[in-house]
């Protein structure tokens, strides 16, 4: 039977409870334990690795109780059965009583007697000071957009090499507005079912950048493309939608988008007359309503 066992698991416990069981030991109060490797989760999956412990048995305690300890067991036993056969109205001697208060009982430790007390008061404790100031805390420190935009930069690279895929990233800022740009082929695998997966992204990102600066700015992103491509085609779906509702009129809703692609919607009504444009519902179901309005001027 091995001495000790080295194994891995997903956790800790789960790697110590496999080595206890290829040791054939009882419990876990029998083994000792020596943490090789932490488990790591990763990100989404990526990048993650097992727990690895080395697992041997405890040694054994022997009894080192000799012949001396019983003897000072013996002796002790015989001092208990001394005490039992001592009288019970046997008197104690007056030196060894202790003085009592006014109502009988005897003093606590720290407790003054009714002589003492007219001699001096007790010393009393000062007040606490409930007013003493608090020490000020610390101004967060300030970070301007370039510098979030840096830190939001070194997240997407970070991002990029955790799933092994290769790309660009580039960001620039206009009217206060940091636009990110993530290009590659590659990086199309971050984009997901009409943007979901780039999204969920940008708000890692944002996210990102508010623990690491104190606040974000406006952000918005594009991967592989997707976000110009989705601009152009909304442009012309809403082109589209304005020319039916002059002929007939009346009011269009829109699928729920996303606040970025409801801007598109309504700047490119915007460029119509005879249309308006507002939002209705909650996020995530919000959609944008086309209405006419009658007054378009041919």
């Amino acid at each position: 039977m091995s001495e000790w066992v080295e194994v891995s698991g997903t956790t800790v416990d789960v790697a110590v409870e496999a080595a206890v069981a290829e040791l054939g030991l009882e419990s876990k109060d029998q083994a000792q334990v020596e943490i090789i490797q932490e488990p790591k989760s990763g990100f989404l999956g990526v990048g993650s690795r097992p727990a690895i412990v080395k697992v041997s048995r405890k040694p054994r305690q022997r009894n080192r109780r000799g012949r001396r300890g019983a003897k000072n067991d013996t002796g002790s036993n015989q001092k208990k059965t001394q005490k039992k056969t001592q009288p019970k109205n046997q008197s104690k001697k007056s030196g060894d009583r202790k003085p009592r208060n006014n109502k009988g009982s005897r003093p606590k430790n720290g407790q003054q007697t009714g002589e003492s007390k007219k001699n001096g008061s007790p010393k009393e404790r000062p007040p606490m000071d409930t007013n003493t100031p608090k020490e000020a805390k610390q101004d967060k420190p300030e970070h301007s957009i370039e510098d979030q935009a840096k830190v939001a930069e070194e997240f997407l690279s970070g991002l990029l090499a955790s799933f092994g895929l290769e790309g660009e990233i580039s960001s620039r800022i206009e009217d206060e507005v940091l636009y990110l740009d993530v290009a590659g082929d590659q990086t199309e695998a971050l984009v997901g079912p009409k943007g979901s997966t780039m999204h969920a992204v940008l708000e890692l990102t944002r996210t990102t950048v508010q623990r690491r600066t104190f606040g974000a700015p406006r952000m918005r992103i594009d991967i592989a493309g997707y976000g110009a491509r989705r601009r152009e085609a909304l442009t012309i779906y809403t082109g589209k939608l304005v020319e039916q509702l002059k002929e007939n009129g009346g009011e269009i809703m829109l699928e729920p988008m996303n606040a970025a692609d409801r801007k598109v919607v309504h700047d490119a009504a915007a460029a119509f007359e005879g249309v308006r444009t507002y939002s209705e519902g909650e996020d995530p179901h919000r959609a944008v309503i086309i209405a006419a309005t009658g007054d378009a001027s041919d």
